[in-house]
């Protein structure tokens, strides 16, 4: 059978299922009378066509209306309104829907749900639906190379006085040889996600499997950490707690007792997604050079008016800053105005000042569909 990539196990996984079976359980009679449970093919939530449209299905034989829409982005926030059967499923076949990751918004009767039929994801501070359209560039397949392994890590924070958890990829070596050691990539997400979103939707274990296969990246160890420290002394803070001191003191040691590390801060590096590359820049440059590769994904350096860090001032030094750090990585979608508009005046005057960046664009907003591409253009640079 020819390979397609919409059959590909990363497209149907979540955090729930590595390959969704849409099974549910009913009872059968078979033809001598015995009664007992069989399992039937469920109806999909969110079926990509050979043609590039998605059907989208919900079950709610009560309901009198029934609707889908994306979050913004590609798939904007306009409700498709869908039709019911005689069986209580509703549906409706939308056209036009760029490939990528979209999260999803069921409503039902006007109130926001989550379809029981569709795959899952953590986003926007709630569990969400989503549809993945799979893109020309199957660069995040799960593909015939070596795998390396997910594994979930607990170590005690003093910071926070209480057990936290990470979860660390390894490259697909690194039981095979007991004596190498490797580099590591701290790599954060974005607000309202938690520390497993590089894995269900950024599917970053299948982008460094099959760069690291290509021999384009160097084969690293990856860290990602839930970017909340809660505090619940302060109130409306953006960055809840005290994540620096988190990652600094508690889970960098943590990392480096348990894995084998490459001794030497230029074995170090930092990158995240939108609120993860504000922490991402705001850790990075209070600690100048303990980070040398550093990767800002969808972010701004623009300094916001609660920032207690003035870290411009390690800007104003360049040859300073060029001499400690090896790559400063900007990657953003070209459809992400406040970005750009953010970014340009401070990229402008780095030109004019000879600060050394990067800079990688691709079509897109705000969404997976730019930071899977950021991580591919970010882990082909660092580490070299």
């Amino acid at each position: 059978m020819a390979y397609r990539f919409s059959d590909n196990e990363a497209i149907h996984s979540d955090g729930l299922f590595f390959d969704a079976v849409n099974l549910k359980m009913k009872l059968f009679r078979d033809a001598d009378g015995n009664v007992g449970p069989r399992h039937i093919f469920e109806h999909e939530a969110a079926n990509v066509e050979d043609n590039g449209d998605v059907t989208f299905c919900f079950y709610a034989p009560q309901a009198r209306e029934v609707a889908v829409s994306g979050f913004g982005g590609l798939m904007t926030d306009r409700k498709h309104l869908m039709t019911r059967d005689d069986e209580g499923y509703w549906s409706v076949r939308v056209q036009g829907i760029p490939a990528g990751f979209h999260y999803l918004n069921y409503f039902v009767d006007g109130v926001c749900v989550t379809n029981p039929l569709g795959r899952v994801a953590y986003g926007a501070h709630k569990t969400a639906n989503f549809v993945d359209i799979p893109e020309e560039d199957d660069f995040y397949a799960c593909k015939d190379v070596p795998h390396g392994t997910l594994r979930l890590e607990h170590f005690f924070a003093q910071t926070t006085n209480r057990t936290r958890d990470c979860w660390v990829y390894t490259p697909p070596m690194y039981d095979d040889d007991p004596q190498r050691r490797y580099p590591v990539l701290y790599l954060q997400h974005g607000g309202g996600e938690t520390e497993t979103g590089w894995i269900w939707q950024g599917k970053m274990n299948y982008i460094l499997d099959n760069l690291i296969a290509a021999g384009e990246c160097e084969p690293m160890i990856v860290v990602m950490n839930g970017l909340y420290c809660v505090d619940t002394r302060v109130d409306n803070a953006f960055l809840s707690g005290d994540f620096d001191s988190m990652l600094l003191n508690d889970n960098i040691p943590f990392i480096e007792r348990r894995f084998r590390v490459k001794a030497g801060d230029e074995n170090r590096a930092m990158a995240g997604l939108s609120m993860g590359s504000y922490q991402t820049t705001m850790t990075t440059l209070r600690h100048l050079g303990t980070f040398p590769w550093i990767g800002i994904f969808s972010g701004a350096l623009t300094r916001r008016w609660y920032c207690d860090f003035d870290y411009y001032e390690k800007f104003r030094d360049t040859a300073a800053f060029n001499d400690k750090i090896r790559l400063f990585f900007f990657g953003y979608g070209e459809q992400e105005d406040r970005i750009i508009q953010g970014l340009t005046p401070d990229l402008r005057r780095f030109d004019e000042t000879g600060l050394c960046y990067d800079t990688y664009t691709c079509p897109g907003y705000h969404e997976w569909t730019v930071w899977r591409k950021c991580l591919r253009a970010f882990a082909r640079k660092v580490f070299k």
